[in-house]
């Protein structure tokens, strides 16, 4: 399922490639929703986030063909990453819920202090991935915006998500503990 999720941003850079901005959002826009029917016709439970990117691509994408003006598909990246970022906060601090660990909690058994801040780092990562693409967006050429949204937002995500991950594994119960724990709970 993975994978499936970039297959809109790779058939918007191809479009984009051979086309233009405006061939290339419209090529999005329709990966997208197909994208959408594929996992609703495989019956997947569509994550909250992927209706809200799906919400977010035929707004702002609808926008930029509409208007022929490229900074709404521009402020759409930076409006995500922003949009992840408050949720994580607002999640923690006014509704009282990790929602990474909500996701993640049964891969994971984390003391709460870790959970926290993992869910900030995140935070941390998202508000960084804003800025950065804001100030690519509006400060560089279009070809090295589309080049810095396709392959450094990319890689930045995956190196952010391997570190992170990489960081809490110190924290995770030993295999010799989780053998214990349930050798004395059968006593």
């Amino acid at each position: 399922m993975a994978l499936l999720e970039y297959i809109p941003l790779i058939i918007f850079f191809i479009f984009y490639k051979t086309h233009d901005i405006f061939v290339a959002t419209g090529a999005l826009i329709v990966a997208t929703v197909i994208q959408m029917i594929v996992l609703k016709l495989k019956k997947h439970p569509i994550p909250t986030r992927q209706w809200v990117v799906f919400g977010l691509v035929v707004g702002f994408g609808g926008l930029t063909i509409a208007f022929n003006d490229d900074a709404f598909l521009k402020w759409k990246v930076t409006i995500i990453n922003g949009l992840f970022a408050a949720t994580l906060l607002i999640g923690k601090y006014v509704f009282n819920k990790n929602l990474l660990q909500s996701f993640l909690g049964e891969q994971f058994q984390l003391p709460e202090r870790v959970w926290t801040k993992f869910n900030l780092a995140w935070v941390c990562f998202f508000i960084l991935c804003a800025v950065a693409n804001w100030y690519v967006a509006f400060n560089f050429d279009q070809e090295t915006w589309v080049n810095f949204k396709v392959f450094g937002l990319t890689a930045m995500t995956f190196v952010f998500a391997i570190a992170s991950v990489m960081s809490v594994f110190k924290y995770l119960p030993k295999e010799d503990d989780t053998v214990t724990s349930v050798n004395k709970d059968e006593k």
